[in-house]
């Protein structure tokens, strides 16, 4: 039995290196603190990988996940409002299963960033405090809200790895 047959040949790594990509601060409009530097984004499969730095007494809406993540904490501290005693510090991998709930935050007296890596399937469905529909994020919005911040800030165009479209074959 031979190799299997290769549908897509790679001829290099699809690496990045964050030492040299930029971080685009502030990047949610109406929540200061948060730094994104993304990593992967695929809106046709829903997944969405970033690196996300969070300033202290940061506060997330509400949100619900439609899919898993998987989220790494680097440095700092944070918590779900729901979970106050299960803090993630430097060095926590946290599982969520999809139709989780919370609302994420680091605390206000926090003396570093806190630096995460996740892994996101689906969309996050955010809510206000009693409930109400505010808006939704997944590999598309990600996508658009980083080309706002290059078009409006002048930045540099984000490097991330995004793989190809779906596409029909040929005859």
């Amino acid at each position: 039995m031979g190799l299997p047959f290769l549908v897509n040949k790679h001829h290099e790594l699809m690496t990045l290196n964050n030492n040299e990509l930029p971080i685009y601060r502030d990047a949610l409009p109406d929540i200061p603190g948060v730094h994104v530097q993304p990593q992967f984004l695929d809106p046709d499969n829903g997944v969405w990988v970033l690196r996300v730095l969070f300033e202290p007494g940061v506060v997330l809406p509400m949100h619900y996940h439609t899919g898993s993540v998987h989220l790494w904490t680097l440095s700092g501290c944070w918590h779900y409002a729901e979970y106050p005693d299960q803090p993630q510090t430097a060095g926590c991998y946290l599982y969520e299963p999809g139709s989780s709930i919370h609302q994420f935050l680091t605390p206000a007296d926090n003396t570093e960033v806190t630096d995460t890596l996740m892994v996101v399937t689906g969309s996050n469905i955010n809510f206000d405090k009693d409930g109400n529909y505010l808006g939704m994020l997944d590999a598309n919005s990600i996508i658009a809200v980083i080309e706002h911040l290059i078009r409006e800030r002048g930045l540099e165009p984000a490097t991330y790895i995004r793989p190809e479209p779906a596409k029909y074959t040929t005859k």
